[in-house]
C-alpha cells in the first residue's frame, strides 16, 4: 500500500482578496456545485429546478442547452444531495462537481472592464444581462462565467485550473487597484 496520502485543502485558501475602491476579485466557499443533465425532450426545466434549488438555498446556473450548475455557499450533506438526485430523476441526472470546479467572484464598477481583458464575451449588461451565463475562455482556460449583479461576475472553473486564472485575474485587476 502505498505512503502516499492526497490532502484535500481549499485550492484558492490562501489567496486574498483583490480589492480596491472600484474592484474586488474574491475566492468564494468551495461549497456545492451539481451539474444537472435532462434528459433528451425534457422541457421546461428551468422552473422545476429552481423549485429544488430554493428549498435547499442554491442557485440555477444555466450552462448550455439541457444543462445547469446548481451552486451554494455550503457543502450539501450526502443525504440532502442524495434526495435531490432523486428528485431530479426521471428527468434529469445530477452529478457533484463539488471538488472538481471552484467558484470566483469579482465585482465593483471596474469588474466587467478587467474581466473583458480576458475574454471575447461582450459583457456590457445590455447584451450580458444579469442571471445570463456563458461558457468562454478567460485568456486560455475555460470557464463558466455567470453576471449575478449588475456589477458582479461568478467564474466557474475546474480546480486544476483555478490558481492559474486567480493569478491572472489577479494581473488584469491591477489597472484598478
Amino acid at each position: 500500500m502505498s505512503e502516499f496520502r492526497p490532502i484535500l485543502r481549499p485550492v484558492l485558501g490562501t489567496k486574498q482578496a483583490v480589492s480596491s475602491a472600484t474592484l474586488r476579485l474574491s475566492p468564494l466557499p468551495e461549497g456545492t456545485i451539481i451539474h444537472v443533465l435532462a434528459r433528451p425532450g425534457e422541457e421546461d426545466m428551468v422552473p422545476f429546478l429552481g423549485s429544488l434549488a430554493k428549498t435547499a438555498a442554491h442557485a440555477v446556473r444555466p450552462v448550455s442547452p439541457g444543462q445547469w450548475f446548481i451552486v451554494g455557499e455550503e457543502p450539501m450533506p450526502h443525504k440532502e444531495m442524495k434526495s435531490l438526485f432523486a428528485a431530479l430523476e426521471p428527468r434529469a441526472s445530477g452529478v457533484d462537481q463539488s471538488h472538481g470546479r471552484v467558484r470566483i467572484r469579482i465585482e465593483g464598477k471596474m469588474a466587467s472592464r478587467a474581466l473583458s481583458k480576458g475574454t471575447a464575451l461582450d459583457l456590457d449588461p445590455s447584451a450580458f444581462s444579469v442571471g445570463q451565463s456563458a461558457v468562454t475562455l478567460i485568456g486560455h482556460i475555460a470557464a463558466h462565467v455567470t453576471r449575478v449583479g449588475s456589477e458582479a461576475f461568478e467564474i466557474i472553473v475546474l480546480r486544476g485550473f483555478a490558481e492559474s486564472l486567480w493569478d491572472d485575474l489577479a494581473r488584469m485587476s491591477l489597472e484598478f487597484s
